[in-house]
């Protein structure tokens, strides 16, 4: 058996490839959208992919699936769930060949069966897959492919349908039976091996572990959300207390995923875009520009209307969470980093990028005259005599459980950056906006959001250790 995990970063996202060494034929678990970088493992490993299967209904990124049963005539495995609202509706009212699954049914590949464990809590229709080897001696299970049922270090949210998807009523009931799969889960074998769905940075969860793996072992002696499950009122208690507000894009991609993520063929081939031709590309209609120049650069001078998003791991939550689905899309990037970026973009479905302007050619659009922007940017001492004169109201984006962690300033706003879109109604207009973290990044992503959307925002350094740090006053701790 050939079993390889499968890392993407950004989104702190695992998939799987399951092969057989006797057949050579193999299955892609959670595949992502861009479906060519499996093909590509594939065939370094002497494999021939045949199917596809989804342990869910996904959250946070765009499902592969429905492309490779587009483009290779690959069979799909799914789950079968019980709730009408969440079923995947692409493949039961398409053509593609598939097989909802229930508890105990098996997918064969070779002398490899991946056998589905109904998994319910994080979806409804959540499956894991038990791997089993049988050339190995008594067909040994060798390994859990969890999903977003149980990580290393903690377990899948079951809030999501109600916070992110909207579905009024449903985080008890969802909490309620991850509970009671975890007592599936207890049954396992010690020392079967898990493969989990995400990793830290992740979030599908509250506190992930950055390890790749793990065994059922070790998370039944650690897993804090496992210790917790000693009763199901207990386990409920902990698992929804300090859940945060899930990004603004989980709604729209779980949306998709159900009823069937765009094709996406061929990725985006944008073109560049010259200093001449910068004006232009404003006035042409609904457009979203990213820049993804480091924060010192682009607070002193930056296209009009952009969102600060650098390639880091918050690129794709940020460009999910600031930009329009609908409008097209420019990136302020080196040429070298454009691949890079087109990919972290169409795996949260953004896939109108339609072109990239290099640093150099903004300088030099700037330097001709051509209108461009900025943001205040000032140390804990300014923004304090900014407080005491009442200049400024307060905007305070980290999670609301960090509110109690840290502490916070008197008279903050608080609303995660992650749902400013969402909530930006909230947000006072009356006087310039001072935009504050814990230590200043996640502020640099919404004044740039705010600044688009007409407030004057004014970006704290050092945030709230800062803050701390300097002798001021804090509340909450």
């Amino acid at each position: 058996m050939i079993l390889k995990q499968i890392f993407e970063p950004k989104l702190a996202q695992y998939s799987y490839l399951v092969g057989s060494e006797r057949t050579r034929e193999a299955v892609i678990v959670d595949p992502m959208r861009d479906v060519d970088r499996y093909l590509l493992i594939a065939e370094g490993e002497n494999l021939k992919i045949v199917a596809a299967a989804e342990t869910h209904i996904h959250a946070d990124y765009l499902s592969g699936a429905r492309e490779m049963a587009e483009r290779f005539g690959f069979k799909i495995y799914a789950g079968n769930s019980p709730d009408e609202e969440w079923k995947f509706n692409w493949l039961i009212n398409g053509d593609y060949e598939y097989e909802l699954l229930s508890n105990g049914d098996v997918i064969t590949v070779g002398e490899v069966e991946l056998e589905a464990l109904y998994t319910p809590g994080h979806t409804p229709e959540h499956l894991s897959f038990i791997v089993r080897d049988n050339d190995e001696a008594g067909g040994a299970s060798t390994a859990i492919l969890s999903g977003d049922f149980v990580f290393v270090g903690d377990v899948g949210r079951p809030d999501l349908l109600e916070t992110a998807a909207g579905e009024t009523g449903s985080m008890l009931p969802a909490a309620k039976s991850l509970y009671h799969s975890l007592n599936i889960f207890k049954e396992l074998p010690r020392s079967m091996k898990l493969f989990p769905g995400h990793g830290a940075g992740s979030a599908c969860g509250k506190t992930l572990s950055s390890i790749p793996e793990s065994s059922v072992g070790k998370e039944l002696a650690s897993n804090p959300s496992i210790l917790a499950s000693t009763s199901e009122d207990n386990f409920v208690n902990f698992i929804l207390d300090g859940q945060p507000e899930p990004p603004v894009y989980f709604s729209r991609m779980k949306q998709l995923n159900k009823d069937g993520p765009p094709l996406l063929g061929k990725a985006p081939n944008p073109d560049k875009v010259s200093s001449q031709e910068i004006k232009g590309m404003i006035d042409d209609g609904e457009i979203d520009i990213i820049d993804t120049r480091p924060w010192d650069e682009f607070k002193i001078m930056h296209l009009p209307g952009s969102v600060f998003s650098p390639l880091t791991g918050s690129f794709n939550t940020i460009a999910g969470c600031y930009v329009n689905p609908e409008n097209r899309i420019y990136l302020v990037i080196q040429e070298r980093y454009l691949k890079e970026a087109i990919d972290d973009l169409i795996r949260v479905g953004f896939d109108k990028i339609v072109g990239y302007i290099e640093p150099g050619e903004l300088k030099e659009y700037s330097e001709s005259g051509g209108a461009m922007s900025n943001i205040e940017d000032v140390d804990v001492h300014e923004l304090s005599k900014l407080i005491s004169e009442d200049d400024v109201n307060l905007l305070d984006v980290r999670r609301a459980s960090e509110l109690d962690e840290i502490g916070y300033i008197e008279g903050m706003k608080n609303v995660a950056h992650t749902v400013l879109m969402k909530r930006l109604s909230e947000v006072p207009k009356n006087k310039p906006i001072a935009v504050y973290c814990m230590l200043g990044g996640r502020a640099a992503y919404a004044s740039s959001f705010l600044k688009k959307n007409g407030y004057k925002p004014i970006h704290v350094q050092g945030g709230i250790m800062a803050w701390k740090s300097a002798g001021y006053d804090v509340s909450g701790e």
